[in-house]
């Protein structure tokens, strides 16, 4: 196949510890460096390798370590289908050591994190039946939420926050157990003097109340005036407060991470046993500790779909818990014989799960023989301050995964330019639609792409770039990305 085409040589050149950009690499083609112009971002701003077969035709500060944004996940996802597999598959276990009688189970629940990014209001609902099912009726115990597979287990706690909308969901800070990523979702309708709200799922003795002034304005402006919801607690009860306004005659729906792990879980929990008649003597904790005791048995189980429908997620709409959890996955897990997933072995050395995960990248990238110099790694996903790598880097990552033996499961996670994912609605028209995978990433100052385009001989190209400058905003970074891949798509040999 053509995507399987190899470039040792090229891997030589940028690769090579320390290697610096040979004279023979070309240069910025002087299209390119008219948008570049246009944009009024300077040319040290912006690294490009764009190869076909053993041939460079761009390499513009490849070696430079600049910030990839969202383009990092393709490293975190080609690292973890190849080390993890592509039948892996994550899991939640509810177990107890406890003795069932008469319905009664006489001791604790624990329910045990498994990095199942599928957990959601409708699995847990399954998991409890299945312990109806079974007769259990009464829990005379506590129930335990283990999430002791991720070290921290709670890494969300104490971080301060990205930016000004941490209760987005693209800032979910994922856990062993997160469970329908902690998201209440809310529906809001209003007519020209009245609004209403519905709250999902049902937690209990949590509910939702907006403070929000009705104003003249455009649905589609609904977000504009939006401000930072509010928690209130009074004893049990937890009430979430919409602040801001909104425009009369508006129907949305919107998604929030504003509740603690724990109170999300355990009142999803009480609220999903109670409505299957299930009742619980005890408190819903967090586990103390890791591990197990010897002799707890697996009462119910679920696990998460295979490896390589994740990583379509992650890639095609940038999911950034996802790509975090994939990342922690690699630092705590290691695939089965039952084609599962199982803890690694403990390591004092090594106890925090990101520094685990950081170091089964950089062997994997030992393995590919490719140089790690330049390379930070914070989370896996791009959505990072922190987070470096050089555009021959990812060059070489997208090289390793044309040779690797999950291939197609690789390629089918890109986004298809023009159809899917972040680029749907780019390069809807031209040569390059519906002929380039390309991973998309985006931050404050910060645009770039990384993945596959076909010139116009139907030879693949891989196109890495990064655009690290304030010039990048309103669109102009990405227009700049556009007419490269337009570039290389028009392309001859």
């Amino acid at each position: 196949m053509l995507l399987r085409r190899t470039c040792a040589t090229l891997l030589a050149v940028l690769l090579t510890s320390g290697a610096a950009v040979t004279a023979a690499a070309a240069e910025l083609p002087e299209p390119l460096a008219a948008l570049l112009s246009a944009a009024s971002i300077p040319p040290q701003a912006a690294g490009i390798v764009v190869m076909r077969g053993n041939q460079l035709l761009i390499d513009h500060n490849s070696s430079v370590s600049m910030q990839p944004a969202s383009t990092m996940k393709v490293l975190t996802t080609l690292a973890a289908l190849e080390q993890l597999g592509p039948a892996f598959r994550a899991r939640t276990e509810l177990r107890s050591s406890a003795e069932l009688e008469n319905g009664v189970l006489k001791g604790d629940l624990i329910v045990r994190g498994g990095a199942d990014v599928d957990l959601n209001e409708d699995v847990l609902r399954h998991l409890l039946q299945a312990l109806r099912n079974q007769g259990i009726r009464k829990i005379r115990g506590d129930v335990i939420l283990d999430r002791q597979l991720f070290q921290p287990a709670r890494p969300e706690l104490g971080q301060p926050p990205f930016d000004e909308y941490p209760w987005a969901y693209y800032n979910v800070i994922p856990d062993a157990l997160l469970t329908h990523n902690n998201l209440l979702r809310v529906e809001l309708r209003s007519s020209a003097s009245e609004l209403s709200l519905v709250m999902l799922p049902e937690l209990e003795q949590v509910k939702v109340r907006a403070e929000l002034q009705l104003i003249d304005a455009p649905c589609a402006s609904w977000e504009k005036d939006w401000r930072a919801p509010e928690v209130r607690r009074r004893g049990e009860q937890i009430t979430v407060v919409l602040h801001g306004r909104y425009p009369r005659n508006c129907n949305k729906s919107t998604s929030l991470d504003v509740l603690d792990h724990h109170d999300f879980l355990a009142r999803l929990l009480s609220a999903q046993w109670r409505k299957l008649g299930g009742s619980l003597s005890g408190e819903v904790r967090e586990a103390e500790t890791a591990g197990l005791a010897p002799d707890s048995r697996l009462l119910a189980e679920h696990q998460s779909r295979a490896l390589p429908e994740l990583l379509r997620d992650v890639n095609k709409n940038s999911d950034n818990t996802m790509a975090r959890s994939v990342f922690l996955m690699l630092g705590s897990l290691q695939a089965d014989a039952a084609l599962g997933s199982r803890p690694l072995p403990a390591d004092d050395s090594l106890a925090s799960t990101p520094m685990r995960a950081d170091l089964a990248i950089r062997s994997w990238l030992q393995a590919q023989r490719i140089d790690a110099t330049g390379l930070v790694l914070e989370n896996g996903s791009g959505l990072s301050r922190l987070e470096r790598a050089t555009p021959a880097q990812l060059a070489a990552v997208l090289q390793a995964g044309l040779r690797s033996p999950w291939m197609p499961e690789f390629l089918a996670s890109l986004p298809i330019a023009g159809t899917d994912g972040t680029m749907r609605r780019r390069l809807k028209e031209g040569p390059a639609t519906r002929r380039a995978r390309i991973k998309t990433g985006t931050l404050n100052g910060i645009t770039a792409i990384a993945g596959y385009v076909y010139d116009a001989s139907n030879q693949p190209c891989i196109v890495v770039a990064f655009l690290n400058d304030e010039h990048v905003a309103g669109g102009a970074g990405r227009t700049v990305l556009d007419g490269l891949i337009d570039w290389v798509a028009r392309a001859a040999p």
